[in-house]
């Protein structure tokens, strides 16, 4: 199986989420066809899509997919049985998983989910940027639904606040959000075509597959002094100039480099 992940062809999670499917899908055929054949027991549908997708979930744990894809995995199957039964039209599954999919476009494209920043990690930011000018330029890369930027740029209406987001629906709720506010931008630009040497702060909740790289941006391009911000996840083998714990369910931090 680590042989298997390791092969270039299933480096994105998505297919490795595809792989858990199908695999568990074979297993529970195989099962269900031995049941029929030594016992003359046919299982009942839901019971068989609860069992592929606890399997799923086992296999996408040993193809090492990240946690957030254990639901996903583990409901997929069941939810679809589920819908079957209420005899819903094939468009609104479309709908479903076209809405699903505009909601996560970055888990496929880039590797990061869609994460939302807690209300305690706002009130630690918001006590991190008390200590700067009040004309401080603060950027999130990533920014979802821009629930953060929305709340500090009400606390610090001298500052500037800009989020990126590459979500389409996600970015238009965030856009649609920060309209009436005149200190916060939404814009639809990848994290890696924004410059950052303008801001003071720069923010992020990410996962932990683009850190690296992050890093190497972060380092040519943002200045003396300013303030590298991820929401839980570490940048391999660079220790944070300050870490805060905020005692949250996820055991949510925020590390902090100064550049």
């Amino acid at each position: 199986m680590t042989a298997l992940h390791q092969h270039p062809a299933l480096h994105h999670p998505a297919l490795r989420a595809l792989l858990a499917q199908l695999g568990a899908g074979l297993l529970v055929l195989l099962l269900a066809i031995a049941a029929h054949t030594f016992w003359a027991y046919r299982p009942h549908p839901i019971a068989a899509g609860l069992l592929q997708g606890l399997l799923a979930a086992l296999l996408g744990r040993r193809l090492k997919l990240p946690s957030w894809w254990l639901p996903i995995n583990l409901l997929f199957v069941p939810a679809l049985l589920l819908l079957n039964g209420q005899q819903l039209p094939p468009s609104a599954l479309l709908g479903a998983f076209v809405l699903l999919l505009l909601l996560n476009w970055n888990s496929l494209r880039e590797r990061v989910p869609l994460y939302l920043t807690g209300q305690q990690s706002i009130a630690e930011l918001d006590k991190l940027l008390r200590s700067l000018a009040p004309e401080f330029r603060y950027i999130d890369l990533g920014s979802g639904l821009a629930g953060s930027l929305y709340q500090l740029s009400r606390r610090y209406p001298r500052a500037q606040f800009v989020g990126v987001e590459t979500a389409p629906l996600v970015f238009a709720l965030a856009w649609l959000r920060c309209l009436l506010r005149p200190n916060c931008q939404i814009r639809y630009r990848n994290l890696w075509q924004q410059p950052l040497a303008d801001y003071d702060v720069v923010y992020c909740f990410l996962s932990p597959a683009p850190m690296a790289r992050l890093w190497l941006k972060a380092r040519a391009e943002m200045q003396p002094n300013a303030l590298l911000i991820s929401n839980s996840f570490a940048i391999p083998g660079v220790a944070p100039s300050e870490q805060i714990e905020l005692h949250d369910w996820r055991s949510s931090r925020l590390l902090i480099w100064r550049m």
